[in-house]
Formats: structure tokens, sequence, C-alpha cells
């Protein structure tokens, strides 16, 4: 288990080492996260690596990891606890059986821990011998207001409240994560309790560097026509851009076709890795793509 790094310098070192290429301000707000204690609210477009600040945090930390993935419906049974109903049902069946059915000691013990099914917020307030764990709540934005609001004790007070148990308080709190890809607005009430980061796409001389990380095969003349495409096609009116994530992924298929230089033809035959949209690719094919490639030669040949 690592220590919290102990200044904005050590977070960016920290970050790095994961292999995460972080911007100060993203580093910034990450380090007065974990000072403060504060959950750490990102927001931004699908694939600009929001999600994969909390992998590489956990695995930077020597912490465990938990997911809540969120989803429309999300409710307090998938994402807090709910009661192994079938097994408090065959424990009233054996306990009648048995004759003699103490009322009172049976009801205090269908509702202990024993029968109690524990989902992944009530997971991430429960002690750990390697640390408080990271708490990744990812997609906030698919779920419900109603949702949120119950988000709100666990978030205040890092605690849930259980009927039959009572209320259940984290010794240490964990590191809590929240992204979001704004296809709704998140309550202001929620947001207040925590710090905010907009996660942007990256410029070209950082996504470079992330490729360079990433895709350490990648030949450097190629890498670097991929990123000055990719920080290209990004200003075309496409329904859906393309994140980092993409240009990973197109990078390592590139890689693995031994490309070594980006060309017309292997550009439109691997336009399904970066782009996600038919009407997208369709716009980009043909003489659009060799036009685009044209500049982005130019530039990069340009002296500076």
């Amino acid at each position: 288990m690592a220590d919290r790094p102990g200044s904005i310098d050590e977070t960016l070192a920290l970050l790095e080492r994961a292999g995460y290429v972080a911007d100060r301000p993203l580093a910034t707000v990450l380090f007065l996260a974990l000072k403060l204690g504060r959950p750490l609210f990102l927001e931004g477009e699908a694939g600009v690596g929001k999600t994969e600040i909390a992998k590489v945090l956990s695995s930077a930390l020597g912490r465990s990891l938990i997911r809540l993935q969120c989803y429309e419906g999300l409710d307090v049974a998938s994402a807090v606890y709910e009661w192994n109903y079938a097994g408090q049902m065959m424990a009233i069946r054996l306990a009648e059986a048995g004759g003699n059915v103490d009322r009172d000691t049976l009801e205090s013990d269908l509702f202990s821990e024993r029968y109690l099914v524990k989902r992944p917020l009530l997971q991430a307030l429960e002690p750990d011998t390697a640390g408080a764990p990271v708490l990744l709540i990812d997609e906030l934005d698919r779920t419900d207001e109603a949702f949120e609001a119950f988000l709100l004790e666990v978030l205040s007070d890092f605690q849930v409240t259980i009927p039959e148990l009572g209320t259940i308080k984290a010794e240490h709190p964990p590191i809590v994560i929240i992204t979001s890809n704004r296809t709704r607005e998140v309550h202001d009430a929620l947001k207040r309790r925590c710090l905010y980061h907009w996660v942007d796409y990256p410029n070209a001389e950082r996504e470079l560097a992330i490729v360079r990380s990433r895709v350490p095969h990648s030949p450097g003349r190629l890498s670097r026509e991929i990123v000055a495409f990719v920080q290209a096609i990004r200003k075309e009116d496409l329904f859906k851009a393309p994140g980092v994530a993409e240009t990973l992924d197109w990078a390592s298929a590139l890689v693995e076709l031994d490309a070594v230089a980006l060309d017309p033809a292997l550009v439109s035959d691997t336009l399904g890795v970066l782009l996600k949209y038919q009407d997208d690719i369709q716009k980009m094919q043909g003489s659009r793509t060799k036009e685009m490639l044209d500049r982005v030669r130019n530039a990069l040949e340009a002296p500076e």
C-alpha cells in the first residue's frame, strides 16, 4: 500500500508511474480530493479517461477498486444491499420443521449480517487491511434523481442506514471518484459534496505522450500521424468525436497491421476502430480522408 501523494508534483508523478498522463489542473484537484477526503466528480465526453483515473489511482496506491456501474433503474438493492430472501425462507422452514420456534430469536437471526448481501456502496464502507478502497461510481448521469438523493448520505457522512441493522459508518472513508458523461445534469446538492473537474480532450502534445506510454511499440512517425489525424477529426461535424480510448485502440490496431505510417486506404479500412457511427464513417471516407491526411502531413512537416 503506497502513501497518498504529499503534493501536486507527487500526484503527477504517481499517475505517470501508473501510465496515466495527466495535466496539472487534474493533478491539482485529485491531490486536493485525497488531502481533504472529498469525493471527486469528473465530467467529460465518453472516452476521455475519467474511469481510468479511478483504476490508475487504485493500482498506484495499492487499494481495492470497488466499481458501481450506473444504469437506468439502479436501486438500493443493486447498489447498497439486499436480503438473501431464499436463505431466509429456508431458515424459517427449517425452524418450523424443528418445532418450538422462538419468533424474536428467529427474526433477529434472519435480519443479521448472515443474510445480508452487500453491494458496492456497502462494501466500500467496510474495513480493508490494504487501506480505504477506491469507490468508482461510474456514469452517474445514467441513473435517476431518486438514486442521486440516496447518495447524499453516503457522500456526506460515508454511511448508510439499514432499517433492520441500523447505521453502518466507514471507519476510514473510501476514496470516491464519480464520473458523468453529462447526458443529463446531475443535481447541485450532489455536486456540492464533491470537488469538480471537467476532463477535456487532451491537446496534441499530451495525447502523443499518452499513445507513447500505452502503445510503446507504435513507430514514432505513425504515432505522430495518428494523434494529428485524431486531433483534426475532432474538429469535424461528427455525431461522436473519438475519445482517447479510441485513439489508443486505433494505434494498437495499426501496430497489429504492421503499419509504419498512415495512407488513405489504411485509414478508410480501419475507421470502424476510431468512429462508432456509420454516418460519421461515411462522412470521412473517400476523398475526405485523403484531403485530411494531406493536411495532417503538411502540418507535421512544416517547420516550427
